[in-house]
């Protein structure tokens, strides 16, 4: 059976600084008409920056729309036309004041494809040096180091529950003990 909904009609409902929103009237397989809503985003990076002591760097940051602070790994938002890797470099450098030698292309999360078309890329970067943090002026935030295997435990406990820190750490497990 053909799954595909067919657009019919599109709005726009909303246009903010980060995110579009739009309206669409489908087209179902069984031939009647639904609506749904997609919000439009320009997708973003993260990034697992693992040292050679087999540590790894994290930010806890205040996540509004859940009222709590939340461990992370770093990341940030793709401009209009990014390259993902460029972006992965620029925001490791501007959260935590580290610089790769190496940034390897873990995949992409689709974090809420029910109604969100972001994708986020994952990165592995290794060869760090450090610089000067470089925040964006409403960004807070405290960087922690912390062993990989710790990070882990605590993706796995539930501690850590930010989608894309869960997967990229995830991702690199699986690929350290491949």
């Amino acid at each position: 059976m053909d799954h595909t909904e067919v657009m019919l009609r599109s709005e726009e409902i909303y246009k903010g600084k980060i995110i579009r929103v739009r309206r669409d009237t489908v087209r179902l397989p069984n031939g009647k008409e639904a609506a749904r809503e997609v919000v439009e985003h320009s997708g973003g990076v993260c990034i697992l920056a693992l040292d050679e002591t087999g540590c790894t760097y994290v930010v806890r940051q205040y996540r509004y729309a859940f009222e709590t602070e939340l461990l992370e790994l770093p990341a940030g938002k793709l401009e209009p036309g990014e390259d993902p890797a460029a972006c992965a470099a620029r925001e490791l450098e501007e959260e935590t004041g580290l610089r790769a030698e190496k940034l390897e292309y873990l995949g992409q999360i689709l974090p809420s494809p029910g109604f969100s078309r972001e994708v986020l890329h994952a990165y592995l970067a290794t060869g760090l040096s450090q610089g000067k943090p470089r925040p964006d002026e409403d960004e807070f935030l405290t960087v922690r180091r912390l062993p990989l295997e710790a990070l882990y435990r605590m993706v796995l406990s539930g501690t850590v529950r930010d989608a894309k820190t869960v997967f990229a750490v995830l991702k690199a497990k699986a690929l350290e003990e491949a």
